[in-house]
């Protein structure tokens, strides 16, 4: 199984390790295309300040996140697991995971980057501040410059097995399931229902649904869940308590479209 998880706008402080080793990071066909960003986002960040605040989108309160950019190449490391945060991470909570899940983590989760295109949880790299949605002057939309590179690397890396995507739609657009890959593939929303005058009413919660995804990856990790394919990833997830409403593509080369639907937010 492997898992495509979204990052997170903030992220933890710098990290006490090594500067980063970029020859270490998983998925090495992608090392060309992460030099070529990491030169960009370093060189812009060592230029005009505001000019890079603009180019990354960032409020005035946000500033110092351009001087983080501008030393990416000799701050001190940590895990990526550690290094991102908010909503879904905190209910990951990935540091709390036995032995077992979490190697299982370290094997099957995936997070999508700007800045790197995709690492795994254990890849050791420095706090940054760059969006898939950024447009660097050199590269242009990261989202479409991650397009090639990731094709060319994501094939070997779902191999044969389900593909859980849990990314958030900016993410989405650097690489999309195709052929035989998509046909195991189940993107996953976040439904909440409550009855108004005694009607259903189901709506997309952005809080919650990143809060549910992080249980959700939790528990079939803890499980040790190892679903082959989007129907036995549907079993799974009735097993462990979830309401799954699952639909199948209509046609080849098309994911599997499920909504896990909850009546309780927190």
């Amino acid at each position: 199984m492997l898992v495509l998880l979204p990052p997170s706008e903030g992220k933890a402080a710098p990290g006490r390790g090594a500067p980063l080793k970029a020859e270490g990071l998983s998925l090495p066909g992608l090392a060309e295309a992460r030099a070529a960003v990491l030169d960009e986002l370093v060189g812009l960040c060592l230029g005009d300040e505001d000019r890079a605040r603009e180019v990354l989108g960032l409020s005035e309160g946000l500033r110092g996140e351009v001087a983080k950019n501008a030393e990416l190449r000799t701050a001190g490391t940590r895990p990526a697991g550690e290094i991102y945060t908010g909503v879904l991470y905190d209910a990951l909570d990935l540091a709390s995971l036995d032995a077992a899940a979490g190697r299982r983590a370290e094997d099957s989760l995936l997070v999508f980057s700007g800045l790197w295109g995709a690492v795994r949880v254990g890849d050791r790299i420095p706090s940054y501040r760059c969006s898939m949605g950024v447009k660097l002057p050199g590269l242009g939309a990261l989202g479409a410059y991650w397009r090639a590179p990731m094709a060319s690397v994501m094939p070997e890396a779902a191999g044969d097995g389900l593909v859980l995507d849990l990314r958030s739609s900016a993410y989405t657009s650097a690489w999309k399931p195709a052929g035989e890959v998509a046909g195991r593939t189940a993107s996953v929303r976040v439904l909440h229902s409550q009855l108004v005058d005694g009607v259903e009413k189901r709506s997309v919660v952005s809080h919650f649904n990143k809060a549910t995804k992080g249980r959700m990856v939790r528990d079939l990790l803890t499980a040790g869940a190892r679903p082959k394919d989007p129907a036995r990833l549907v079993e799974a997830l009735r097993d462990l308590g979830y309401v799954v409403e699952a639909q199948a593509p209509v046609r080849a080369g098309r994911p599997w479209s499920l909504d896990v639907v909850v009546t309780e937010i927190h």
